[in-house]
């Protein structure tokens, strides 16, 4: 495991940062009135807690675009440009602090890391929206599931108090960082490093998750008290899963009208090397069969219903997308080897590659089909049965599908 010092250009640099930006109560009224109604007890929290207090840096998107096919990353530093510190704290998007091992504190002005988010500051109407969906009440004792920056964590304490809220991660990092930042607004909960699919330390009224699992790990489930709530997402998938604990120690819940995308659980600082990275034949390949798609090409990740569909029933497929002089080719690869590749010139049908035990983009055009057919997909509004060891099974009308293990490689 790779170890970073917890007081090197991180938190030695903290300070009390709610007063940097004197007008920040201003941006946070607006913030609450954009992402709560005006009788919702969220409202109160939002307009207490300084976001930027917990993002002072973060990373964007690269102008540079990407290096071999993963998206480059460029600082931003809040108390260097505070006017662009509070635009970013205060709208309704999540803010990436950590790329890989690189997190924005500890980051120099020219780095620019590529790869995939490892910890963010989440929309703030997101983690508003997770908490109604957990049903709280004044005396809920709550697992935040998943710290990261910490201003999930602040909310949680600003609507419930810090007697009842504890938050969890896997970094320690993490965790330092956003306890010293939720003690310098005062605000003190229970910060702890625990690999949250592991044994948990206590029991809890809700657990709210801001990272993705398949399956449930079944230390939840052992933590929930009596008709306790769990809300989280399913890995791979925008998939809201909420869910009642009941005396078997399973769950009864379903998959919300809603939707949200959270990185993985991790059991360690990172995930591993993305599937583009070692599979590449993929890319340029000629590949076992070569034929023509049935649809345009398009960016699976966009299509919300479509992607959590196909993250159903396949798990662990990753999908990846270009678009260069109308030229759009779109990417799917698997941990067992199997991959596909369609490309085609604007709404033209696509000339598609694929190999490996699985067609993946037939599976994709077979699922489009449906959607066409039936004018919907079963996944949003199934309801979810969760076994006590963490299975999920999914049920809409004839439709069913089991979710039990996760992909690997």
């Amino acid at each position: 495991m790779v170890e970073r010092d917890l007081h090197s250009g991180g938190l030695q640099r903290l300070q009390p940062l709610a007063e940097a930006c004197v007008n920040w109560r201003e941006h946070t009224r607006l913030l609450a009135a954009q992402v709560t109604h005006p009788a919702s007890r969220w409202r109160a929290a939002v307009e207490e807690v300084p976001r930027h207090a917990f993002v002072p840096r973060w990373w964007s998107p690269s102008e540079s675009g990407t290096s071999d096919g993963e998206v480059l990353w460029e600082l931003r530093d809040g108390p260097a440009d505070p006017n662009r510190w509070l635009e970013a704290a205060y709208s309704d998007r999540s803010l990436v602090t950590q790329v890989g091992l690189s997190h924005a504190d500890q980051a120099a002005a020219g780095d620019h890391p590529a790869g995939v988010p490892t910890s963010s500051s989440t929309m703030p109407g997101l983690l508003v929206r997770l908490g109604q969906h957990a049903h709280l009440t004044e005396h809920s004792d709550v697992l935040d599931v998943g710290t990261g920056s910490g201003y999930g964590c602040a909310l949680l304490v600003a609507r419930l108090g810090a007697e009842h809220v504890t938050s969890v991660d896997v970094d320690p990092y993490l965790t330092a960082a956003a306890a010293e930042r939720l003690d310098s607004v005062g605000l003190r909960p229970t910060v702890l490093t625990v690999d949250a699919t592991g044994t948990l330390p206590e029991t809890y009224d809700r657990i709210i998750a801001t990272v993705a699992v398949r399956p449930v790990p079944a230390s939840w489930l052992a933590a929930l008290r009596p008709g306790g709530r769990l809300v989280t997402t399913i890995a791979g998938t925008g998939l809201i899963l909420t869910a009642d604990k009941t005396d078997d120690g399973g769950a009864l819940g379903q998959i919300e009208w809603d939707r949200a995308g959270f990185m993985l659980s991790r059991h360690g600082p990172g995930y591993p090397p993305p599937l583009w990275e070692r599979n590449e034949a993929a890319r340029d390949g000629e590949g076992q069969q070569v034929n023509r798609g049935w649809y345009p090409v398009l960016n699976v990740m966009e299509a919300w219903e479509l992607w959590s569909m196909i993250t159903v029933l396949v798990p662990g497929v990753e999908h990846y997308y270009r678009e260069e002089d109308g030229r759009r080719t779109a990417w799917m690869l698997h941990p067992d080897g199997s991959w596909a590749r369609a490309s085609a010139v604007g709404s033209d049908p696509p000339v598609v590659h694929q190999s490996g035990a699985r067609r993946l983009w037939d599976l994709l055009d077979e699922v489009r089909e449906m959607w066409l057919r039936e004018g919907w997909l079963p996944v949003y509004g199934a309801s979810a049965t969760i076994t006590p060891d963490g299975g999920i099974h999914l049920r809409r009308g004839r439709w069913r599908a089991s979710l039990n293990q996760e992909a690997t490689d």
